[in-house]
Formats: structure tokens, sequence, C-alpha cells
């Protein structure tokens, strides 16, 4: 087990990847080129959401695996962002990485390759921070994968039973298409908050409505909310109205992100004691700063 140097407020349970950002000057050419602009950024929806957490002012670790010949620049790039890592070194397998492609209006699609975060086991999440934790969040990534998930959900029993509350996030379409949502919703019943944006929450939910997604994700005893992009975001509690916000205009850079930072912003007024609109507010704030910049953490 890879432990912390100090405990921290809140522990992300998630994926480093190596972020390769595709933007083609163009529509793609089968068999021959395209011109393109191509950035290399740190990337993962855990070490991204880690990484604006620690920006916002939270004591935060991150529990994840990497590749062990970049366990110690993994370890160093993460402490110089604030963030308190927990990383375990996989012997046999490579840091998982990422191409993006990129279209004209920002929007993005994945090509992923897990890497050693497929290979997290429950010996790689760090029990000491336990007593120390307020809130423990899991990246939807991490359980998609037989046995990473049944680490985190070992994992995130075990919070509970020390009164520490956990989120998720829904993390990909795809991946949740493959699990089948119902089997997802099952993975995560004990989470008291649900985060998802607007495709994932549909496929989920299997509605589009809002106020579907809501009822479905929630089932009347956790929040959800619903990340919508540049149409703001809807939260809701039990037992009380649902909040929509609108989102700022923004120019987007890119999307490679913006999620993540949605929900630190989020969390991270959470952790301040913040009402739930003033948590909307901050999550939607942070989701625009991250659309308007390149690559996935601040």
């Amino acid at each position: 087990m890879a432990g912390a140097r100090a405990p921290a407020d809140i522990l992300v349970i998630g994926d480093i990847m190596r972020d390769v950002i595709v933007r083609p000057h163009g529509s793609l050419v089968p068999g021959s080129d395209c011109p393109a602009s191509i950035a290399l950024h740190a990337g993962g929806a855990g070490a991204n959401a880690a990484a604006w957490l620690a920006r916002f002012g939270a004591r935060v670790a991150l529990a994840a695996r990497v590749g062990a010949a970049d366990h110690a620049a993994q370890s160093a790039a993460l402490a110089r962002a604030g963030v308190i890592p927990c990383l375990a070194a996989d012997p046999d397998r490579a840091t998982g990485a990422l191409v993006a492609l990129i279209d004209a209006a920002g929007e993005r699609s994945f090509l992923t390759d897990r890497g050693a975060n497929a290979a997290l086991d429950r010996a790689d999440l760090p029990d000491a921070l336990l007593p120390h934790l307020r809130h423990l969040h899991v990246a939807g990534y991490a359980l998609f994968a037989p046995g990473p998930r049944a680490a985190v959900r070992e994992f995130a029993a075990a919070a509970v039973a020390h009164g520490v509350p956990w989120s998720v996030d829904a993390a990909s379409t795809g991946f949740l298409a493959a699990c089948g949502p119902a089997a997802f919703l099952a993975w995560t019943d004990t989470a008291a908050l649900f985060f998802a944006n607007e495709a994932e929450a549909a496929l989920l939910a299997d509605d589009a409505a809002p106020a579907r997604q809501l009822a479905v994700l929630g089932v009347a005893r956790r929040i959800v909310v619903l990340k919508r992009g540049a149409a703001g975001a809807i939260a809701g509690a039990p037992g009380t109205p649902p909040i929509a916000l609108p989102a700022p205009p923004v120019e987007a850079a890119e999307t490679v992100g913006a999620g993540d930072a949605f929900l630190a912003g989020f969390l991270a007024a959470r952790l301040r004691g913040a009402a739930l609109t003033e948590c909307l507010a901050a999550g939607i704030a942070a989701g625009a700063r991250a659309a308007a910049q390149p690559g996935g953490q601040p």
C-alpha cells in the first residue's frame, strides 16, 4: 500500500492518464493526412479532480496505480499540484494513456488504454486515511473492471462504516453501456452524492428529462448533480425542489477535464459547509474555467 504523508480531508480514488490532445484542422482523411495541433497533458478523471480540488484549497489525496517507471515522477507531479500522492507502482503495466480528439466546438471523443489503472487493488487504497477523512470521491472509471471495482466497493464500505460519505461520477457513456446501467447503479447505491453529465444521466435513467433523471439516480436518498455543459447544472436533494443554475458564456478551448473541475468546485464548496446552491454555482464556475483552458488540470 502506498501511504499518505499527511492527513487529508478528501480522498479521490481514480485514474492517472497521459493525455494526448489532438485537434484536427479540418476533416479527417481516411488513409491520408490531416493537419492537427497535438499537445501532451497530465490527465485522468481522478488526477484531474484531485488537482482542481487542491487548487480550490481542499486538503486532498489521490489513490491510484501507475507504471513503476513513472511512480516517482507522477508522485512528484501530484505533490507540486498540492495533492498528497497515494500511488501504487505496477511492475507490469504502463501508466494509462488517452487520446482525445477535439472537434471544432470543443467537444471530445476518447481513445483509452487503461494501463495500470485496470489493476488497482484493495492493498493500493490507504486505510490509514479513513480516520481523518471528511469525504471520499470515486471516479466512475475505477468501477468498470472487476478487480478495481471490488477494491473500491470494499473501501467505500469501510468509509461508510467510519461515517465518511462518498460520491461518484458516472464517467463514461461507453463504459456505462458496456456494464449496464442497472449494474452501475447497484454498485453505487450507498453513495451520498451522484454526478452525471447529460448523456450519462439519460443513459442511466433511460430518459432525457432531468426530473426523471433526478428521481431515478437519487431514489429519494441522495443528492444528484446533473452537469449540463453550456446549459449549466441541476441539483436535486431529497425532500427539496431541484435547483437549476445557468452557465456563463465561455469560448471553450476544449472540454477535457471540465466535468472533473466542476465536481471539484462543488465538493470543495461542500467541504467548506456551503449550501447546495452555492456548491452548484462553484461547480459551474470551475467547469467554465476548465473549459476555457487547454488540458484537464489547472
